[in-house]
């Protein structure tokens, strides 16, 4: 199979499970998105292009389907920014993050798996900040236009209701009521993510071994 037929193919079915994933949290009652596990994976997998294009589709496309009203649509920037942060991350940890085997290295497999859980961990924590700024400023914009945008957010209303009524700006009310969530969310994406685009990378060159 041709590599950008392949890309197109694994970025269209990251888009379908980042959807997936988010509706599932959903329905479940689960106060997560996961709609950027795909994102992550396409991105290490195919490049930064492929990367925005199934974080950009994976917004459009759901709102679209399961009409969140128009404002849902900002939140597009969130998808796409996921992408670049995670481009930018392996980009500057890449070989701490691909880890060949040679022989030094697997002397000391430990240490390299640990310096890849902690780089992990930190790529987590970023985006986490990253995410939650973005997010509550696209919020707080929101909110300017449409007060009772309240009503609809329901992932980060819970943790914005217990700021209601104290002296905070609004504009950290939701900075600060998407902290928690982006916390176990990012932590979750970013292994998940990483993991899937491992497995991947294996069996691509698994294949193409075998040829």
């Amino acid at each position: 199979m041709p590599k950008i037929l392949f890309k197109f193919i694994l970025c269209f079915a990251g888009v379908l499970l980042n959807i997936t994933f988010n509706q599932i949290c959903f329905f479940t009652g689960l106060p997560l998105w996961l709609d950027t596990v795909m994102t992550i994976t396409v991105t290490l997998t195919c490049g930064l292009p492929f990367g925005i294009l199934c974080g950009a589709l994976t917004n459009i496309i759901s709102h679209s389907v399961f009409g969140h009203g128009w404002e849902a649509y900002l939140f597009t920037l969130c998808n796409i920014t996921t992408a670049v942060i995670t481009w930018f991350f392996y980009r500057f940890f890449k070989q701490e993050l691909e880890g060949q085997d040679t022989s030094q290295q697997k002397s000391n497999q430990l240490n390299r798996i640990m310096d890849r859980v902690i780089i992990l961990i930190l790529f987590s924590f970023a985006l986490c900040l990253a995410m939650s700024i973005l997010g509550g400023l696209i919020a707080t914009f929101i909110l300017y236009l449409n007060s009772a945008y309240y009503e609809i957010d329901g992932v980060t209303g819970v943790f914005t209701a217990t700021m209601v009524g104290q002296d905070v700006p609004v504009f950290l009310k939701e900075i600060i009521s998407r902290i928690p969530v982006n916390i176990v969310d990012r932590l979750i994406s970013v292994f998940a993510g990483f993991g899937l685009a491992v497995l991947l990378r294996r069996r691509a060159a698994g294949a193409a071994d075998t040829c």
